[in-house]
């Protein structure tokens, strides 16, 4: 691996995939409710950053793989640590819808 490695972006698009073809995987956004409402990753649930200590209502198995998005990625990084502090263990930052090329619901 070489320095470059250590700045690259996730490419949601690829991420997404990965999502789809992880069996048992939740892709979560945690945009606002009326972010979320003007357009989403189809399949997404809702969860906004600022509550994402609900998360545990929702995902109850904290072993389930996580794939959180957000419009840029830095509420997703945000989620992501916020939920690795409550046991999540397979959750991971897949960056912003703003780079998503697929359907949007």
């Amino acid at each position: 691996m070489n320095i470059f490695h250590l700045f690259a972006k996730n490419n949601i698009n690829q991420e997404i995939e990965k999502c789809r073809n992880t069996p048992g995987a939740v892709l979560l956004d945690v945009r606002s409710k009326e972010e979320y409402d003007s357009g989403h990753i189809p399949g997404s649930i809702n969860i906004p950053v600022e509550n994402i200590k609900d998360v545990e209502k929702h995902i109850i198995n904290q072993e389930t793989p996580v794939f959180v998005y957000c419009l840029r990625g830095t509420r997703s990084l945000k989620a992501v640590k916020v939920m690795q502090t409550l046991g999540y263990t397979q959750v991971k930052s897949i960056g912003g819808i703003a780079s998503y090329k697929g359907p949007k619901d």
